[in-house]
């Protein structure tokens, strides 16, 4: 299956202040689904940024980088609030996703021990498969896999294993995807999507280039790659 690029409109787990911006700068692209964290933006700001998500005919995601679930609840009251369609991250919480079904939120949380400001994965492959099946079992739509975020696992035998358990389109696969060789392996493996932010922001794919430039990039790697071009 085709992964969908989920461009992210944050940068170090921070929504950029000009998002709303930027997004009308690059709505023509052919990318379905847009995202952003839950910091960074007044809730006016994004309720207004989820609406031209939507005017645009695209897929609104809100990813959290909570672990407390006080905190992970009213972030997800925030995305029902805002419109959001998928909400991920967080730690699994049977509150959480009591609250997302009934909101209609599609969830997806982080699976395997995942913690610390910039995000690091802990545990071997074993252990995270284990639970992501645990939080998939107990009924969320999917799993947040931080796989470039592993400690002591490969990323890619992770993610491969991860898939191949339980299946692309319940695996979004977050954070520090930043070259051409990630993208197509991200590709091969097939995830329902991955996220990308920071490496945009960085000029990771076309040095000194704008955000607009670099995504364009990303888009056209994309397109070749299902097209078979080398």
């Amino acid at each position: 299956m085709n992964s969908e690029l989920i461009v992210m409109l944050t940068n170090h787990d921070v929504t950029v202040p000009n998002a709303r911006e930027l997004f009308l700068e690059c709505a023509h692209l052919p990318v379905t689904f847009w995202g952003f964290k839950d910091v960074g933006l007044s809730k006016p700001e994004m309720v207004k940024l989820v609406a031209e998500f939507r005017e645009a005919g695209k897929t609104p995601v809100l990813e959290v980088v909570q672990f407390d679930e006080a905190k992970a609840l009213e972030a997800a009251r925030l995305a029902r609030d805002c419109g959001i369609e998928y909400f991920t991250g967080t730690r699994f919480s049977p509150a959480v996703q009591a609250f997302a079904r009934e909101a209609g939120l599609k969830y997806f949380p982080f699976c395997g021990d995942v913690n610390g400001e910039q995000i690091m994965l802990h545990g071997s492959i074993d252990e995270i498969v284990a639970d992501a099946q645990r939080v998939l079992d107990a009924g969320t739509d999917g799993v947040d896999l931080t796989a470039y975020r592993s400690v002591t696992a490969d990323p890619v035998a992770l993610a491969k294993e991860l898939v191949a358990q339980v299946g692309g389109e319940r695996v979004i696969i977050a954070g520090s995807i930043s070259s051409v060789e990630q993208v197509q392996i991200i590709e091969e493996i097939g995830p329902l999507g991955f996220t990308m932010g920071g490496a945009l922001f960085e000029s990771r794919f076309v040095p000194g280039g704008s955000f607009k430039e670099n995504l364009q990039f990303v888009v056209d790697t994309l397109q070749d790659l299902r097209a078979g071009v080398s």
